[in-house]
């Protein structure tokens, strides 16, 4: 099989990984990775914040789950309430991925009828980053409940430029579980329509 798609069907969500931290080379090309997904206009509109302080990951963790616990947020209270949870799946590495405000902009770019994209574009890093980690063997986890702590005034630890809005964390780390031997889940039918 082509050793792209093979990565693509083999990639899985991991929520358990070793203490072991990845190496700098292997983060260097994830985050490469991620630069190199496609962007509306070529806007390149992505902000990585790599988080691999523990503290600051536990910090994130017990603020998110307080969070959790808020009744606006009813179905996510018996994750917040459970001490085995880990937001982060004691992932030893977390990237924040940010996204341009200014390419949120619901004006068109000068001269065009062309609109930013910075959400979507950064999706498809995450979606490069996701890859790149399956190839080196790193789990990766996409994560969105991440969006709790953007709503807190400790946000402002991550030194996020102002720029730019946090969107999603990815949690990377070393396998702590055999996946290759699963299957995924079936995927759905009767999604493709063909005009010929």
């Amino acid at each position: 099989m082509n050793q792209v798609l093979e990565t693509i069907k083999n990639r899985r969500s991991i929520r358990n990984y070793s203490d072991k931290q990845i190496r700098e080379e292997e983060l260097k090309a994830i985050i490469e990775a991620a630069t190199f997904a496609p962007s509306g206009h070529n806007c390149q509109p992505w902000y990585f914040t790599v988080i691999q302080n523990k503290k600051m990951i536990e910090l994130m963790n017990e603020k998110i789950k307080k969070q959790m616990l808020l009744p606006s947020y009813k179905w996510a209270n018996k994750m917040g309430e459970s001490a085995q949870y880990h937001v982060f799946h004691k992932a030893p590495t977390v990237i924040v991925v940010s996204g341009d405000k200014k390419a949120s902009s619901p004006l068109p770019l000068a001269g065009t009828d062309y609109y930013y994209t910075p959400l979507v574009d950064c999706a498809a890093a995450i979606e490069n980053m996701l890859l790149a980690a399956e190839s080196f063997g790193i789990g990766s986890c996409w994560l969105g409940l991440v969006n709790l702590f953007f709503e807190l005034p400790e946000v402002k630890k991550l030194n996020i430029p102002d720029d730019y809005q946090p969107y999603f964390a990815v949690t990377l780390g070393y396998k702590n579980v055999v996946v290759s031997h699963q299957t995924a889940p079936k995927r759905r039918t009767g999604i493709v329509d063909y005009i010929r």
